[in-house]
């Protein structure tokens, strides 16, 4: 056990006037080297270490029997969510709580390596304040997308670790992915890189079952788009999806060509939180997700031009579908 001795140096009264020892246990300092720390294109067969990031306002049990049906070795899963401080959250928690106790309890290979649950500080910094209807309007989007940032931000810097090498974002609607999401996304081996959402439904037209796609905010600039940014107030924000703020951006979400191979990419400027694998080095080179205007952008559609700005690249799977639980 090393010791270390604090002796009298001075009469001034800032210093310890008597020698005094002080026994530091060995497990007290601990010694990371980040230049050894990989994300690579064979992630599992290097062992590398991923942390799953989900804000959690609603639990869905497919969500939790998607995670579960992961083929990723569980010995190198982490796991955080934060769920808001509110009535909702609360039952969030004792539903997730209930699933993670049969598991973590359960025989050690079948456990994770870790799972954190934060709850937001306060009900005000709620991001599940509007109901379903409500927080796709576009008036709240800059206010609940800020909130939804703070809450990704809190989740983040709370989980990351040393050891982590990746960091998947998967949003709590996603019921449905490839068991073997994590090692496809990781092959790819890029900085960032975002899975494409689709939604399964029933077409009443043509009475049969459909898929369509959902998440629109993974997008490759247009110059329509640099224009009117260009004519914003330095608070104003472009959120796509929506026609009065049409941007004829390339969207992700109509490339999809299913005769296609599901490996294609292509390059974005915009990623949304749906499924999105980021390599843990662009996160601690001081990409986050802003809560305010960046270059007219906010919380996912913010980090990946944070990203961008810092030197990163980032890109899409047009083909690679994973699903969002029907509405």
């Amino acid at each position: 056990m090393p010791k270390y001795i604090y002796k009298k140096k001075t009469k001034n009264w800032l210093f310890f006037q008597n020698k005094q020892e002080d026994l530091i246990p060995q497990s007290h300092i601990a010694h990371y080297d980040l230049n050894t720390l990989h994300s690579t294109e064979d992630a599992a067969l290097n062992k590398e270490q991923v942390l799953i990031l989900t804000p959690m306002q609603t639990f869905h049990i497919e969500y939790w029997n998607n995670l579960l049906q992961l083929s990723y070795p569980r010995e190198l899963i982490e796991i955080g969510f934060i769920i808001p401080r509110n009535k909702n959250g609360d039952e969030t928690l004792k539903n997730l709580e209930r699933e993670i106790k049969k598991i973590q309890t359960d025989k050690k290979e079948s456990r994770f390596k870790k799972i954190t649950i934060l709850r937001q500080e306060q009900e005000s910094d709620s991001f599940n304040a509007l109901g379903e209807k409500d927080r796709h309007s576009l008036e709240v989007q800059k206010e609940r997308r800020s909130k939804m940032a703070l809450s990704r931000n809190q989740l983040l810097f709370s989980t990351i670790g040393p050891y982590t090498s990746w960091v998947l974002w998967m949003d709590a609607d996603i019921v449905e992915t490839p068991t073997s999401l994590i090692q496809d996304m990781t092959f790819h081996n890029k900085p960032v890189v975002s899975a494409n959402v689709f939604q399964r439904y029933f077409n009443e037209d043509e009475k049969k079952d459909a898929i369509r796609p959902y998440d629109f905010n993974n997008w490759a600039e247009s110059s329509l788009g640099l224009q009117l940014a260009s004519k914003m107030g330095e608070d104003e924000i472009i959120v796509e999806g929506y026609a009065e703020l049409a941007t004829y951006r390339l969207l992700m979400a109509h490339s999809y060509k299913a005769t296609d191979s599901p490996s294609e990419t292509m390059e974005l400027d915009g990623v949304g939180g749906g499924c999105t694998l980021v390599k843990a080095e662009v996160h601690r080179d001081g990409a986050m997700f802003p809560t305010f205007p960046f270059y007219h952008l906010i919380e996912t559609e913010g980090f990946a031009k944070m990203a961008k700005r810092l030197g990163y690249a980032v890109y899409g799977l047009p083909n690679y579908l994973v699903y969002h639980i029907e509405e």
